[in-house]
């Protein structure tokens, strides 16, 4: 199926590993242009170069994006780089485990600041571009803002807002034809989750645990299968799917996990 993103420039927080990586991986296979936002500059440079966008090679962009105004320097240096903005993944945040018991209120603003407030400021300095373009936009969620988890008051609280903001900004962009949609994951086996394992007397064992409770397959979501999710959602294939939030996670958040 052809997706129509050939030349689409495509706006990707977070863009420079783990899930954000495989979206940039699969807007490519797609011929579209991710522009990468990031802190990690060499994690960037090195998936620009992977990409291999040819004559289309720009300059990775990097930066903090937990301050307001690091956020407005990012769009303007995008601005500057690409006459024309087709979409835009927040993509980037972290599970900082602020807890409510282990955690103080200013833990938990910063929290807010690195998860919440980051893709609220992106989309506001972007919104100009993606107005020019009826570009779409796609919020990477989090199970856990619909579950729980217990210990990361400050990540949930910014997962559930990125749900509600996804159908808020569906009801406001209405009159430029912006599509708004979040993809939730759930457990997806990336650098970061392996370290997390690692972290485990017996990580094996660890994994086999946490995939027994998973219904479709017993497997983890793989950040492949993630991207080919947000990749359609951002292509006129998807053209009349708006404020919705889509769940490519083996069924773990919506099924009885009993299942045996």
């Amino acid at each position: 199926m052809d997706l129509h993103l050939k030349g689409k420039v495509i706006v990707v927080t977070g863009g420079a590993k783990g899930i954000g990586g495989a979206i940039c991986e699969g807007l490519r296979e797609e011929g579209a242009v991710p522009v990468i936002i990031d802190k990690d500059e060499e994690a960037s440079h090195s998936i620009l170069k992977k990409l291999d966008l040819g004559d289309q090679l720009y300059k990775p962009i990097i930066a903090d994006l937990s301050k307001p105004e690091n956020c407005r320097k990012a769009v303007e240096e995008v601005n500057v780089q690409f006459p024309e903005i087709h979409g835009l993944v927040n993509n980037a945040g972290v599970n900082d485990g602020i807890g409510l018991e282990k955690g103080d209120p200013d833990q938990f603003i910063a929290s807010l600041q690195k998860n919440l407030i980051q893709v609220y400021s992106i989309t506001h300095y972007l919104l100009p571009a993606l107005k020019s373009s009826s570009g779409p936009i796609v919020n990477i969620a989090s199970k856990t803002a619909v579950t729980g988890q217990g210990g990361t008051s400050g990540y949930i609280a910014s997962k559930g807002g990125v749900l509600s903001l996804t159908r808020e900004w569906a009801v406001e962009l209405l009159p430029y034809s912006i599509r708004v949609n979040a993809v939730v994951p759930a457990e997806v086996y990336t650098p970061l989750y392996q370290h997390y394992l690692s972290t485990f007397p017996d990580p094996a064992k660890a994994r086999k645990q946490i995939e027994s409770k998973i219904p479709f397959q017993k497997r983890m979501t793989l950040s492949s299968e993630i991207a080919d999710t947000v990749v359609f959602l951002l292509s006129d294939r998807s053209s009349h799917t708006t404020g919705q939030f889509i769940f490519p996670d083996g069924g773990y958040t919506h099924l009885d996990r009993a299942i045996s």
